[in-house]
């Protein structure tokens, strides 16, 4: 009883370490140290016929399942085999409560992992839920370093199924991140341009006629890696898939032929069901739908993926949903399903309108903030080289991570002089290029002052491109947030917060800001750290597109040596 009144007056994030605390008193047996020993390296693969050098893990890719418990504590031993390349993993969705060293966020919470060197992450999982891990370093992520982490819960759930499935989807570029990165910091400024394929559990189909220079050896659509992903199921049954977008670029829209999808879970919290044909989905974001094999059983069916937000010039990936006992490799009969238009903005933002939180599971956001950032997101030229920026400034790492250089009371290293809380709303018009001549390039971060509520107001503008706005799928690490609304056109301070939704808004970690539009959110800064705060599609990311905030750094445990090494930290590498 003490425990539980001492629990009832914590913050919120204690309030989910004094939960675990007593979970781990009432379920000592059930509690589990998952462990895991990954070796990455480069391999030559065909994941769609063109075979490429791509980020292994234990050979594969997308990487091996994390399956554990809600409780359990998550050991992961990385030995980095690239040679040539450092390597950080980030824990897609794991709040690192109590660990924000291990969130693997290559500059700001941990120096990377050398070539040679064996790293070991260990945190724990205490949310049940679909959650993913993949690389944090560079542009390395595209290069094939991903996976699924599936975490059950200890009570029943508000759903039911049969059985578990999980599709992972991916576009795929032929050239390698160098050559990416390298374009991306040239001037001219070369931009990625649009994947080659679109990969469904690591596997697509590039038409290698199409480029008729390349050899066998290079193309072969004969090759079994570049077979199409075959989901098996039985006649009758309802399926729980666990899909998950890791895309370096794209919005996708996922679909299964004849078949509605409801969708139940999103980034791990329960949805109040909805019935979609089409999943819209962006990069980082993961959703549970439930599937009905209620079709006609003699025959199988297409899986697809299509590029949604962007002209659509990369193929549908496709997959092949297999009714047994049909042959698997058996082409459905019909034509894959046409998808929505790729400019058409409306059905996505209805989508985004529609995820609520499931009855019974509303965890009601505070009713006001203390305070408000708007980020402003635009494309900007700086010293000649081409940007993303939030609020004219666009993001750099230091050589010391943040959270290092605070705790250890590093100096110098970053600047210390804090972002813009917002722009000027006033005279900005978001439909126009706009020459944003002040723009700048730096490593300042927000400071947050600690267990407060904080709302931020992502605000979509036009690129340097006329007529051309991009969607941004944004993510937070160490924290959910509460997604309070979406908008058409600018924020109006005064009364678009008027609507926000208090009543049963969805908690997620990753969520779309729409072609000139605004999205609204509000977390508590209560977990004790440094943490990241980006657009999620690689190229923005490296380009600048990010802030970090701070919350609570005095409050951070002893720091591991394992995580220093680099900038102003390599003294203290190998200390006691």
């Amino acid at each position: 009883m003490v425990k539980l009144h001492l629990c009832s007056r914590a913050m919120p994030t204690l309030l989910v370490l004094c939960s675990l605390l007593i979970l781990g008193n009432s379920h000592k047996a059930e509690a589990r140290t998952r462990h895991h020993k990954w070796e990455v390296k480069y391999e030559y693969r065909s994941p769609d016929c063109y075979k490429k050098l791509v980020v292994t893990i234990n050979g594969q890719t997308p990487g091996p399942t994390i399956q554990a418990q809600e409780g359990d504590t998550v050991v992961v031993q990385v030995n980095n085999s690239l040679v040539t390349e450092n390597l950080s993993i980030h824990w897609h969705g794991i709040r690192q409560i109590g660990t924000p060293w291990f969130d693997g966020t290559e500059g700001v919470t941990q120096c990377p992992i050398l070539p040679g060197d064996t790293f070991i992450y260990r945190f724990v999982v205490d949310r049940p839920g679909t959650y993913l891990y993949h690389a944090h370093y560079g542009m390395q992520r595209e290069a094939g370093l991903y996976g699924l982490i599936r975490v059950a819960p200890r009570d029943p759930e508000p759903f039911v199924y049969d059985l578990d499935r999980t599709i992972i989807l991916n576009d795929w570029y032929h050239q390698s991140t160098y050559e990416q990165a390298a374009g991306l910091s040239s001037i001219p400024f070369q931009w990625v341009g649009e994947p080659q394929s679109l990969l469904i559990n690591g596997k697509g189909r590039f038409n290698c006629s199409k480029s008729p220079s390349l050899g066998t050896d290079v193309c072969d659509t004969s090759n079994p890696q570049c077979s199409p992903f075959v989901q098996t199921v039985i006649p009758g049954k309802t399926y729980r898939l666990r899909v998950a977008s890791l895309t370096a670029l794209s919005a996708l829209s996922f679909q299964i032929e004849g078949h509605n999808m409801t969708v139940v879970e999103a980034d791990g919290h329960y949805v109040e069901p909805f019935v979609v044909k089409n999943l819209f989905i962006y990069s980082g974001e993961t959703y549970s739908v439930l599937v009905k094999t209620n079709q006609d059983p003699t025959r199988n069916y297409w899986i697809t993926s299509n590029v949604v937000s962007r002209n659509r010039t990369t193929p549908a990936g496709l997959a092949i949903l297999n009714y047994y006992p049909n042959h698997p490799r058996r082409s459905p009969p019909t034509v894959p399903p046409s998808p929505p238009a790729w400019d058409d903005v409306e059905p996505r933002l209805a989508q985004s309108l529609s995820i609520k939180a499931r009855q019974g599971y509303i965890h009601k956001p505070p009713t006001t903030s203390d305070r408000v950032i708007v980020l402003l997101n635009t494309q900007n030229n700086i010293s000649g080289y081409r940007h993303w920026s939030v609020n004219n400034v666009s993001f750099s790492l230091p050589h010391t991570p943040y959270l290092i250089a605070l705790k250890e009371n590093i100096n110098g290293d970053f600047d210390t002089t804090p972002p813009p809380d917002s722009y000027d709303s006033v005279n900005y018009d978001i439909f126009s290029v706009a020459s944003n001549a002040n723009a700048t390039s730096r490593t300042g971060i927000y400071r947050l002052k600690f267990n407060t509520t904080v709302d931020v107001i992502l605000q979509n503008a036009n690129t340097m491109t006329k007529n051309n706005s991009e969607t941004h799928p944004w993510h937070l690490h160490g924290h959910d947030f509460w997604v309070l609304g979406y908008g058409k056109g600018k924020f109006d301070v005064k009364n678009d917060s008027k609507k926000y939704n208090l009543e049963n808004p969805i908690m997620k970690n990753t969520v779309p800001l729409h072609p000139y539009g605004w999205t609204a959110l509000r977390f508590r800064s209560d977990n004790p750290g440094v943490w990241a705060f980006h657009c999620h599609i690689e190229s923005h990311f490296y380009m600048g597109m990010g802030v970090v905030f701070e919350e609570g750094i005095q409050r951070v445990g002893k720091l591991p040596s394992s995580i220093m090494g680099c900038g102003a930290t390599k003294a203290f590498h190998h200390r006691p």
